[in-house]
């Protein structure tokens, strides 16, 4: 992994690719055991919400490029599907790029209701903090993250080709042993 640091941004290469080709991820590597850094993102509604505001709830966050391909769209409708299996107490977010009107379009027409969706356009604050920024297109790289009540990453996860789905078996038998 290449990683090049100038005025306090972080760019990493080698870590995904988009149907092969290598692209830059901005902002540094969360680890586990790692305090999750605070972000701000967009409700369908304009409305600013951020980590600060799920405090002592495990917290889910699936991060999916864009809600319009097949892939996060399949993503996050298995995520909200899943959702039902899991107690009210937690919160289960999934953050992209999108505008927050097509975020709003999406929860409709999808019948997306048990998971919150949020907008990172604005300000790429989540892409940053997190270091799922994808600098070539300005999207965000699939990922998931789970952050206990304390807001300690517990588990993440980037998948290394943008065209993959990560493994949500694993995810939510990691989730169970939480709660």
């Amino acid at each position: 992994m290449k990683v090049k640091t100038t005025e306090h941004i972080t760019e990493r290469k080698d870590i995904i690719t988009i149907r092969g080709n290598p692209v830059t991820l901005v902002g540094s590597e969360l680890k586990i055991g790692d305090k999750a850094p605070d972000f701000t993102v967009l409700d369908g509604d304009l409305n600013e919400t951020g980590l600060k505001d799920f405090t002592e709830r495990v917290k889910v966050i699936s991060v999916a490029t864009s809600l319009d391909t097949p892939i996060c769209y399949m993503q996050t409708k298995k995520f909200d599907q899943r959702a039902a299996e899991l107690p009210d107490d937690i919160a289960l977010l999934t953050v992209t790029m999108d505008l927050p009107f097509a975020i709003s379009l999406f929860r409709a027409s999808a019948g997306i209701d048990k998971i919150q969706t949020f907008s990172d356009h604005r300000h790429a604050s989540f892409g940053n903090a997190y270091g799922v920024l994808i600098k070539e297109l300005r999207l965000l790289a699939r990922s998931i993250f789970i952050i206990d009540r304390d807001d300690i990453v517990r588990y993440r996860e980037v998948v290394p080709e943008l065209t993959n789905y990560y493994n949500e078996e694993k995810i939510f038998r990691y989730v169970k042993k939480l709660i």
